[in-house]
């Protein structure tokens, strides 16, 4: 058994179809069915034809990608799919050969099928040097170096890793570009995780809404009724919008329950709006049930929680800033 890296489009465009429809998906969608190639020099000749204006090496790469997808992925592999929508890892078991099918979307054409084991692993479950594996912009890519099969197995089954963390290096299972922004983010996420465990975690998300504008008040550790921080806007935190905040540090998604109390919670406390917090992500039926109230209580994952970390550090304050080190740097963006 091996395991593929296949992703949902540069923005995640198809990770729902590729979700709601049992499938992973690459683009291309220039070239036709390519069931019938039956050699890579086919699969080269047809996408020259169809990309005349691509570069030598451009081709190779993709090429090399696209017959991957069609020959060397197998059916019992398992399949790495890095959401965008949450910060979270999709990972299923391949149930076919490869697909053309017209019946999805205008944009998702070659397939595979594949029976997803779970949706909703938290980024924050695997460890830095899988992660970094799970970074490389190709579309199409093999998982294999640090025990990358086993590992990813026992996560799986148990939640955990069955060895220590690798230290990440500047090596790849395939020698390309690695998305470092993402690696960044992972890397400071692996740091809160640890720095702000449990209650801390309500903590952090209190800096960040004084750091918006909001006054509140904390819960001290222990029972607190459903709700971690109440906030409010104005001198004495008397002004709309109020909020009941709910924040959770496990490391499992939170299910629909957890939801459905913060809503009753919004009552009693005469709120005008909720936010859950859940660094190990959601389950599906919480995301399906929150859109229905988008307008009264939003989920922040641990993604989101990082993106209004990052909005707002300058304000935080000197000790916080000491405590959850972080600086600004530019890079160049790799060609695709």
């Amino acid at each position: 058994m091996s395991v593929w890296l296949v992703r949902a489009g540069r923005h995640g465009e198809n990770e729902q179809t590729a979700l709601d429809r049992n499938v992973v998906a690459i683009g291309w969608n220039e070239l036709p069915d390519l069931s019938r190639i039956t050699s890579r020099d086919e699969l080269a000749a047809l996408y020259r034809d169809r990309f005349p204006a691509a570069s030598a090496g451009k081709a190779s790469n993709h090429v090399g990608q696209i017959w991957t997808f069609l020959k060397k992925i197998k059916k019992g592999d398992l399949v790495v799919l890095p959401l965008k929508s949450q910060s979270a890892i999709a990972i299923g078991k391949v149930t076919s050969d490869y697909q053309f099918r017209q019946d999805l979307t205008e944009s998702v054409h070659h397939v595979r099928s594949v029976e997803w084991i779970r949706t909703d692993l938290p980024r924050t479950a695997f460890p830095q040097d899988l992660l970094f594996s799970f970074g490389a912009f190709m579309t199409v890519c093999q998982i294999k170096r640090n025990n990358a099969e086993k590992r990813i197995q026992a996560i799986l089954k148990t939640g955990r890793d069955i060895e220590p963390v690798v230290p990440i290096g500047n090596d790849s299972d395939n020698e390309e570009s690695i998305d470092i922004e993402q690696a960044a983010r992972d890397q400071i996420l692996t740091f809160v995780k640890q720095r702000f465990a449990g209650h801390e975690l309500a903590r952090l998300v209190d800096a960040v809404l004084q750091a918006q504008g909001y006054l509140t008040r904390v819960s001290p550790p222990g029972p607190d009724g459903g709700v971690d921080i109440l906030a409010g806007t104005g001198p004495m935190g008397f002004g709309s919008p109020r909020l009941c905040v709910q924040v959770k540090s496990s490391s499992s998604p939170v299910d629909v329950n957890v939801f459905r109390e913060l809503q009753g919670i919004l009552t009693s406390f005469h709120a005008d709006q909720g936010l859950l917090v859940s660094a190990g992500g959601f389950k599906k039926s919480v995301l399906q049930e929150a859109t229905k109230s988008f307008f009264a209580i939003r989920l922040w994952d641990a993604g989101d929680l990082l993106e209004a970390i990052l909005r707002n550090y300058d304000k935080f304050s000197d000790e916080l800033q000491a405590e959850l080190p972080l600086k600004r740097i530019w890079t160049l963006v790799p060609d695709e």
